[in-house]
């Protein structure tokens, strides 16, 4: 039976999110149906729904920071049973038999993983619709189990945010004595400081503004580097094993790869697109340093971000919204006027 979801949808590239009703699909043997309760608000929905990527599908439901409760499975479904604490990220489905698929990192499938929303279903090609919405239907291999204890709100951006960090803070085997930087304090920056010195490492803050050095040092940064400032700069000269860059918008990587140590890597996870200037190659070809991307994370690995977060108390700093406030966050986002993350509050979704 189909079940009649209430969302907010962008209908075009250059109107704000309105109200907007569908039918989602029949659960299959292997679905799980989750109630959403909580709804992370990330860039890639404000650039999605105004098209800034040029592959927007409307109506689209943004929302791919799940967070909810399990209404119902299918009659192949073990893993999960009515009232779980259950969360939904980036993907819903993955052509599960490629090489990364079989590795575990659907998000780089051959065929291209099926994102939560804007896409396409892989068995029925009806559009994917994601999680600002009452109610979603996901295969169970895409569900994740969210632990007890933790804030549920704050939870919701582990599953973008968090996993966005996580990813190249685990292949680059960060740990104890390791020294990262995080270049940016905002959604991802500040999950990126949290999730560092959790896991043992000495974390440094890159930002462009003053001011930010109590909130960063609570967050977990162990120093901050202003990097407008030349002197600063020079005096963290080869000192870091990674550098995640989280800014969402082009910008020059070169003043930050003499402060890579020895075969240290920087890696971009916030910015798509072309890069400019072009970057200088002798630091690093004199010090065997890279410059690396990475995205979001595989389902194994965003488990074991959840289950890292559970032991250690670990969420996003949110701020916790109405659905009906989505536009309005929107342009706040854009003015980077958040700590750090809105949550969108789905009980305010009323028919």
């Amino acid at each position: 039976m189909t079940t009649t979801t209430l969302a907010y949808a962008a209908l075009s590239a250059d109107v704000p999110l309105a109200p907007f009703r569908f039918e989602r699909r029949d659960p299959r043997a292997h679905d799980v149906v989750i109630e959403v309760l909580h709804c992370g608000v990330c860039h890639s929905d404000l650039h999605n729904a105004r098209n800034d990527w040029g592959n927007a599908n409307y109506p689209m439901v943004p929302g791919h920071e799940i967070i909810g409760r399990v209404v119902a499975v299918g009659a192949d479904v073990t893993r999960f049973q009515a009232g779980d604490s259950v969360g939904v990220g980036c993907m819903v489905d993955s052509c599960q038999h490629c090489k990364a698929c079989a590795q575990g990192h659907e998000q780089y499938c051959a065929q291209q993983s099926t994102y939560t929303y804007n896409a396409r279903d892989r068995q029925d090609g009806s559009p994917t619709y994601g999680g600002y919405s009452t109610n979603i239907v996901v295969s169970d291999k895409f569900v994740l189990r969210v632990p007890a204890g933790l804030d549920l709100a704050g939870a919701a951006p582990l599953l973008c945010a968090g996993i966005t960090t996580w990813s190249p803070l685990r292949h680059w085997k960060v740990g104890q004595g390791s020294k990262v930087a995080v270049i940016g304090l905002g959604g991802l920056g500040h999950m990126g400081l949290k999730l560092a010195s959790a896991l043992g490492a000495d974390v440094t803050l890159f930002t462009r503004s003053a001011g930010k050095e109590d909130d960063a040092r609570r967050l977990g940064a162990d120093q901050v580097v202003l990097s407008s400032d030349a002197a600063q700069m020079a005096a963290v000269a080869g000192q870091f094993d990674l550098i995640i860059d989280t800014v969402p918008y082009m910008h020059d990587l070169n003043p930050y790869l003499p402060t890579l140590a020895l075969g240290g890597t920087l890696v971009l996870v916030g910015y798509l697109g072309e890069l400019d200037p072009m970057l200088n190659t002798v630091p690093l070809i004199m010090g065997r340093k890279s410059v690396a991307g990475s995205l979001i994370g595989g389902i194994a690995e965003t488990q074991e971000l959840l289950d890292f977060c559970g032991e250690h108390g670990i969420t996003s700093d949110i701020e916790a919204i109405n659905i009906d406030e989505i536009n309005g966050a929107f342009e706040r986002m854009l003015k980077g006027d958040v700590k750090y993350r809105f949550a969108i509050d789905m009980a305010s979704l009323k028919g």
